[in-house]
Protein backbone atom coordinates (compact mmCIF):
# COMPACT_ATOMS: atom_id res chain seq x y z
CA UNK A 1 0.00 0.00 0.00
CA UNK A 2 1.23 3.28 -1.16
CA UNK A 3 1.44 6.65 0.71
CA UNK A 4 -1.83 8.26 -0.37
CA UNK A 5 -3.95 4.76 -0.11
CA UNK A 6 -2.48 4.25 3.27
CA UNK A 7 -4.10 8.27 3.80
CA UNK A 8 -7.02 7.65 2.06
CA UNK A 9 -7.77 5.00 4.44
CA UNK A 10 -6.28 6.71 8.14
CA UNK A 11 -8.77 9.56 6.51
CA UNK A 12 -11.83 6.93 6.25
CA UNK A 13 -11.26 5.71 9.55
CA UNK A 14 -11.76 9.26 10.85
CA UNK A 15 -14.55 10.80 9.49
CA UNK A 16 -18.06 10.53 11.51
CA UNK A 17 -19.37 7.57 8.95
CA UNK A 18 -17.06 4.58 10.14
CA UNK A 19 -16.51 6.20 13.59
CA UNK A 20 -16.80 2.78 15.95
CA UNK A 21 -16.69 0.86 13.14
CA UNK A 22 -14.30 -2.11 11.83
CA UNK A 23 -11.66 -1.17 9.75
CA UNK A 24 -13.88 -3.84 6.80
CA UNK A 25 -16.04 -1.18 6.89
CA UNK A 26 -13.70 1.35 5.74
CA UNK A 27 -11.61 -1.58 3.52
CA UNK A 28 -15.06 -2.10 1.66
CA UNK A 29 -15.63 1.46 0.87
CA UNK A 30 -12.35 2.07 0.20
CA UNK A 31 -11.74 -0.78 -2.40
CA UNK A 32 -15.48 -1.57 -3.87
CA UNK A 33 -15.30 -0.90 -7.48
CA UNK A 34 -18.18 0.86 -7.11
CA UNK A 35 -16.01 3.59 -5.24
CA UNK A 36 -15.22 6.48 -7.09
CA UNK A 37 -12.49 9.22 -6.82
CA UNK A 38 -12.94 12.82 -8.07
CA UNK A 39 -9.76 15.43 -8.23
CA UNK A 40 -10.97 19.57 -8.71
CA UNK A 41 -9.10 22.30 -9.35
CA UNK A 42 -10.11 25.63 -7.51
CA UNK A 43 -12.75 26.57 -8.60
CA UNK A 44 -14.15 23.56 -9.95
CA UNK A 45 -17.59 22.39 -9.73
CA UNK A 46 -18.29 18.84 -7.45
CA UNK A 47 -21.90 18.71 -7.23
CA UNK A 48 -24.67 21.01 -8.72
CA UNK A 49 -27.96 21.36 -9.09
CA UNK A 50 -28.63 19.34 -12.72
CA UNK A 51 -24.82 18.06 -12.57
CA UNK A 52 -24.12 15.48 -9.22
CA UNK A 53 -24.15 11.69 -8.40
CA UNK A 54 -26.11 9.51 -6.35
CA UNK A 55 -23.18 9.13 -3.69
CA UNK A 56 -22.21 10.02 -0.69
CA UNK A 57 -19.18 12.07 -1.01
CA UNK A 58 -15.99 12.20 1.92
CA UNK A 59 -13.55 15.07 1.29
CA UNK A 60 -9.98 13.16 1.26
CA UNK A 61 -7.66 16.75 0.47
CA UNK A 62 -8.70 20.17 -0.15
CA UNK A 63 -11.34 22.36 0.58
CA UNK A 64 -15.06 22.71 -0.60
CA UNK A 65 -17.30 25.85 -0.33
CA UNK A 66 -21.19 24.85 -0.32
CA UNK A 67 -23.44 27.28 -1.84
CA UNK A 68 -27.63 27.77 -1.95
CA UNK A 69 -27.38 30.48 -4.81
CA UNK A 70 -25.35 33.09 -3.68
CA UNK A 71 -25.47 31.85 -0.13
CA UNK A 72 -22.60 30.27 0.98
CA UNK A 73 -23.84 27.52 3.23
CA UNK A 74 -20.37 25.81 4.68
CA UNK A 75 -17.07 25.37 3.73
CA UNK A 76 -16.25 21.46 3.74
CA UNK A 77 -12.79 20.24 5.14
CA UNK A 78 -11.09 17.12 4.52
CA UNK A 79 -12.95 14.08 6.64
CA UNK A 80 -16.40 15.99 6.25
CA UNK A 81 -19.23 13.93 4.61
CA UNK A 82 -21.42 15.70 1.78
CA UNK A 83 -24.27 14.19 -1.00
CA UNK A 84 -26.57 13.02 1.48
CA UNK A 85 -29.29 14.98 -0.28
CA UNK A 86 -28.93 13.28 -3.79
CA UNK A 87 -29.70 9.64 -1.96
CA UNK A 88 -32.94 8.13 -1.19
CA UNK A 89 -34.83 10.00 -3.22
CA UNK A 90 -35.71 10.42 -6.86
CA UNK A 91 -35.56 14.48 -7.00
CA UNK A 92 -34.18 15.38 -10.69
CA UNK A 93 -32.15 17.98 -9.02
CA UNK A 94 -29.75 19.01 -6.09
CA UNK A 95 -29.90 21.54 -3.51
CA UNK A 96 -27.05 23.22 -3.28
CA UNK A 97 -23.35 24.02 -5.26
CA UNK A 98 -20.22 22.32 -4.39
CA UNK A 99 -16.94 24.16 -5.45
CA UNK A 100 -13.45 23.49 -4.60
CA UNK A 101 -11.78 26.51 -2.80
CA UNK A 102 -8.78 24.75 -3.14
CA UNK A 103 -7.07 21.96 -5.32
CA UNK A 104 -9.35 18.91 -3.94
CA UNK A 105 -10.42 15.21 -4.05
CA UNK A 106 -13.08 13.45 -2.71
CA UNK A 107 -14.28 9.98 -2.83
CA UNK A 108 -17.98 9.21 -3.80
CA UNK A 109 -20.03 6.13 -2.69
CA UNK A 110 -23.02 5.35 -4.74
CA UNK A 111 -26.01 4.91 -2.66
CA UNK A 112 -26.28 0.64 -3.33
CA UNK A 113 -22.85 0.36 -1.62
CA UNK A 114 -24.10 2.53 1.13
CA UNK A 115 -27.44 0.75 1.42
CA UNK A 116 -24.67 -2.58 2.18
CA UNK A 117 -22.48 -0.73 4.54
CA UNK A 118 -25.39 0.24 6.60
CA UNK A 119 -26.33 -3.50 5.84
CA UNK A 120 -23.51 -5.31 6.94
CA UNK A 121 -22.73 -2.91 9.92
CA UNK A 122 -24.83 -1.26 12.03
CA UNK A 123 -21.93 1.33 13.12
CA UNK A 124 -22.37 2.92 9.77
CA UNK A 125 -25.91 2.54 9.93
CA UNK A 126 -26.28 4.56 13.62
CA UNK A 127 -23.78 7.02 12.04
CA UNK A 128 -25.48 8.17 8.84
CA UNK A 129 -28.57 8.33 11.06
CA UNK A 130 -26.59 10.37 13.59
CA UNK A 131 -25.10 12.68 10.63
CA UNK A 132 -28.77 13.26 9.27
CA UNK A 133 -29.94 14.39 13.06
CA UNK A 134 -26.78 16.83 12.94
CA UNK A 135 -27.89 18.10 8.95
CA UNK A 136 -31.54 18.71 10.00
CA UNK A 137 -29.75 20.50 13.53
CA UNK A 138 -27.36 22.41 11.39
CA UNK A 139 -30.16 23.47 8.86
CA UNK A 140 -32.77 24.55 11.15
CA UNK A 141 -29.75 26.72 12.45
CA UNK A 142 -29.44 28.58 9.33
CA UNK A 143 -33.53 29.22 9.32
CA UNK A 144 -33.32 30.97 12.67
CA UNK A 145 -30.13 33.06 11.52
CA UNK A 146 -31.79 33.98 8.21
CA UNK A 147 -34.89 34.80 9.81
CA UNK A 148 -33.44 36.60 13.21
CA UNK A 149 -34.79 40.03 11.74
CA UNK A 150 -32.39 42.75 12.74
CA UNK A 151 -28.74 42.60 11.12
CA UNK A 152 -27.78 42.46 14.89
CA UNK A 153 -29.69 39.51 16.05
CA UNK A 154 -28.58 37.72 12.61
CA UNK A 155 -24.74 38.31 13.22
CA UNK A 156 -25.55 37.08 17.21
CA UNK A 157 -27.46 34.13 15.86
CA UNK A 158 -24.57 32.94 13.47
CA UNK A 159 -21.54 33.48 15.98
CA UNK A 160 -23.46 31.60 18.75
CA UNK A 161 -24.60 28.56 16.42
CA UNK A 162 -20.62 27.97 15.61
CA UNK A 163 -19.53 28.94 18.96
CA UNK A 164 -17.08 26.17 20.51
CA UNK A 165 -15.06 26.48 23.32
CA UNK A 166 -15.47 30.27 23.87
CA UNK A 167 -13.98 30.57 20.22
CA UNK A 168 -15.99 31.71 17.04
CA UNK A 169 -14.08 30.40 13.78
CA UNK A 170 -14.85 32.10 10.72
CA UNK A 171 -14.36 30.48 7.21
CA UNK A 172 -15.20 33.44 5.11
CA UNK A 173 -14.57 37.03 4.45
CA UNK A 174 -17.05 39.75 5.27
CA UNK A 175 -18.31 40.13 2.33
CA UNK A 176 -19.14 36.04 2.63
CA UNK A 177 -20.58 36.86 5.66
CA UNK A 178 -22.49 39.44 4.45
CA UNK A 179 -23.92 37.25 1.83
CA UNK A 180 -24.27 34.11 3.98
CA UNK A 181 -26.94 36.36 6.52
CA UNK A 182 -28.28 38.52 3.65
CA UNK A 183 -27.59 42.01 5.10
CA UNK A 184 -25.07 44.49 3.79
CA UNK A 185 -21.36 44.79 4.21
CA UNK A 186 -22.13 48.25 6.43
CA UNK A 187 -25.08 46.38 8.45
CA UNK A 188 -22.25 43.76 9.03
CA UNK A 189 -20.06 46.16 10.55
CA UNK A 190 -22.26 47.98 12.26
CA UNK A 191 -23.72 45.26 13.87
CA UNK A 192 -19.82 43.83 15.10
CA UNK A 193 -19.30 47.08 16.39
CA UNK A 194 -22.48 47.11 18.62
CA UNK A 195 -21.97 43.47 19.58
CA UNK A 196 -18.46 44.14 20.58
CA UNK A 197 -19.53 45.63 23.79
CA UNK A 198 -22.20 43.03 24.88
CA UNK A 199 -19.20 39.90 24.98
CA UNK A 200 -17.66 39.30 21.21
CA UNK A 201 -14.80 41.43 20.33
CA UNK A 202 -12.23 40.59 17.35
CA UNK A 203 -9.44 38.50 17.99
CA UNK A 204 -7.83 37.57 14.79
CA UNK A 205 -8.75 37.90 11.36
CA UNK A 206 -10.66 34.79 10.85
CA UNK A 207 -12.53 35.14 14.40
CA UNK A 208 -13.90 36.13 17.86
CA UNK A 209 -13.86 35.52 21.09
CA UNK A 210 -17.19 35.21 23.25
CA UNK A 211 -16.61 37.16 26.56
CA UNK A 212 -20.55 36.51 27.64
CA UNK A 213 -23.16 33.78 26.12
CA UNK A 214 -25.56 34.94 28.43
CA UNK A 215 -25.47 38.68 26.74
CA UNK A 216 -25.68 37.52 23.49
CA UNK A 217 -28.57 34.93 24.07
CA UNK A 218 -30.36 37.78 25.09
CA UNK A 219 -29.73 39.80 21.79
CA UNK A 220 -30.48 36.72 19.86
CA UNK A 221 -33.56 36.33 21.60
CA UNK A 222 -34.49 40.08 21.20
CA UNK A 223 -34.77 40.91 24.68
CA UNK A 224 -31.89 43.61 24.44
Amino acid sequence: MDSREAAERARLAETFLFRGAPLEAVELARTDPRTLRQENGKGGVIYAPHAFRRCLGVVLEGRVQVNKGALIMSVLEPGDLFGAAALFNDRADYATTLTARAPCRVLLLPQALVEELMGRFPEVGRNYVAYLSGRICFLSGKIDALTAGSAERKVAQYLLSRLEGGWVELDCSAAGLARRLGVSRASLYRALDALAGGGFSGGRADGCRCFSRTRWNRIRKGRD
